[in-house]
């Protein structure tokens, strides 16, 4: 695939960026398209190689030496379709997906690996542009139907897989727009909302229906949707925010990232003013987690106008290479600097926040830290030692936790009378995907956890599959054998 001297004659080029002072006056986009001609050399740094390790860093199974040939060929086209045959929204993977298919790539052994994320982004949008991508209703009905609670990434795909599948697909989520955590906890400088808008106009021509401001267990009955529905699919993610449990953590000024970003993505939207945002503007803030969400938080604050931005990891520093228990073509643990990070922030790492500071009005003014080491002992969890006289009182307005989540909310759960494992997640088998309650179903964050939007998609795929084959007694669908999926 690629070239075959491809790999030894091109370097890897990436995307440019606007420059960060221009960048934060506003929420768009700002990433710089590479030359198509360039883009047809990135394809062909693709290797040829013997065993592909990129398809076992995929949860997609994305077909990449394929699409990478087909664009080094010039042959759009035939990369879209490859494309879009393992991935139901690579508009969204192309600037969303951290990429565990380069950390697989054979050519990272020992050199840049292949640009794969962004031919991937470049290839969809080059179909979008060119009017490749259209509705294509399924031919004929089965007369089944499916309810798909939650419409983030892994209840789109399934909702249409299960469409294609011949079935009448209504989605309901309980916000006023579709999209799940694509809409409200991404910001715009990362994925703007037309490209999630574009995307639903083609699923509705297609015949799927979408049903907002539905909150099923709550404002929708559970036993309407079993009476209307002959199966139900569960998509609800895990929203459940980690908190901190330390003195303060009621004070004004203490603030949940989701929260954050939603009110500040709904602002963008035209929904709310700026005045009923929880603004970072003229604000000393601390972001507490360091993680993509953490890094989201960061670049929004800058865009708000923040006096100083901090963001506190409890972790140790990472190193810049891949780490030796790590080896390739494992997902390694890396620092990663965002271009939210380049945008400015003060980071620091080995360090727990201990007690947040308010006034007499409880209003938020500082926080207490205290450095931190890990030990590490073979055969056992690690352990967290603080560092004697090493506390430190830090100024601050507003703090913001993105420290992830613990699993689903119980609604679901106790409005259907279905099981939660003891992750606190929605409980099913990784046969089929199928809850204790006959017809019922779960997939993605809901069923896994905290993942990533690669595997969220997987997972709606791999549901609709089990699924239709509820309905129908076989199914067409593919299936990715759950054996070739990675454990990332």
């Amino acid at each position: 695939m690629g070239k075959i001297t491809g790999f030894m004659e091109y370097k890897r080029q990436d995307e440019t960026y606007e420059a960060p002072a221009k960048r934060i006056k506003n929420y768009k986009e700002f990433t710089i398209a590479l030359e198509k001609s360039t883009l047809e050399e990135q394809g062909a740094r693709c290797m040829d190689c013997g065993i592909p390790f990129c398809h076992s860093g995929c949860p997609l199974g994305n077909l990449i030496p394929d699409f990478n040939d087909k664009v080094y060929r010039g042959k759009w086209k035939e990369a879209a379709e490859i494309l879009h045959a393992t991935n139901n929204f690579p508009e969204f993977t192309g600037r969303l997906c951290p990429a565990p298919c380069e950390e697989a790539c054979v050519l990272g052994i020992n050199e840049d690996p292949v640009s794969i994320e962004n031919i991937e982004k470049n290839i969809v949008e080059t179909a979008f542009a060119e009017g490749w991508i259209v509705a294509k209703p399924p031919k004929k009905r089965t007369g089944k139907s499916v309810a798909v609670v939650g419409s983030g990434p892994a209840g789109l795909a399934a909702a249409q897989q299960l469409n294609r599948a011949g079935h009448a697909v209504t989605v309901f989520e309980r916000d006023e727009k579709v999209g799940g955590l694509l809409r409200y906890g991404i910001p715009d400088f990362k994925m703007e909302k037309h490209v999630i808008d574009r995307r639903l106009a083609i699923l509705e021509a297609e015949g799927i229906t979408f049903t907002t401001n539905a909150h099923v267990g709550v404002t929708i009955d559970t036993n309407q949707l079993k009476e209307e529905f002959d199966a139900i699919l569960l998509c609800g993610g895990a929203t459940v925010r980690r908190n901190i449990p330390i003195d303060g953590a009621d004070a004004k000024g203490v603030h949940q990232a989701m929260d954050f970003l939603k009110l500040n993505n709904q602002y963008v939207d035209g929904l709310v003013d700026f005045e009923d945002i929880i603004s970072a503007k003229d604000k000393k803030v601390i972001v507490i987690g360091g993680g993509d969400t953490g890094s989201d938080c960061i670049g929004t604050s800058n865009r708000h106008g923040a006096t100083s931005v901090t963001n506190f990891e409890i972790l140790s520093k990472p190193t810049v290479g891949r780490p030796a228990h790590q080896p390739w073509p494992y997902w390694p643990m890396k620092l990663k600097t965002t271009s939210s990070h380049q945008e400015g922030v003060e980071r620091h790492f080995s360090i727990s926040t201990e007690k947040f500071i308010k006034d007499a009005n409880g209003n938020l003014t500082g926080l207490k830290t205290v450095e931190v080491e890990w030990i590490y002992e073979e055969g056992k969890r690690p352990t967290l030692k603080k560092i004697p006289n090493t506390e430190k009182i830090w100024e601050c307005d507003l703090v913001l936790l993105a420290l992830g989540f613990t699993g689903a909310e119980k609604t679901l759960a106790e409005a259907f009378d279905i099981d939660m494992d003891f992750r606190t997640n929605i409980k099913a088998t990784t046969k089929n995907y199928a809850t204790n309650k006959d017809g019922i179903f779960v997939a993605g964050d809901m069923r896994r956890g905290q993942s990533l939007i690669v595997w969220a998609i997987s997972e709606g795929r791999q549901a609709a599959h089990h699924v239709d084959n509820y309905l129908m007694g076989s199914s067409n669908l593919p299936l990715k054998d759950d054996n070739d999926l990675p454990r990332i």
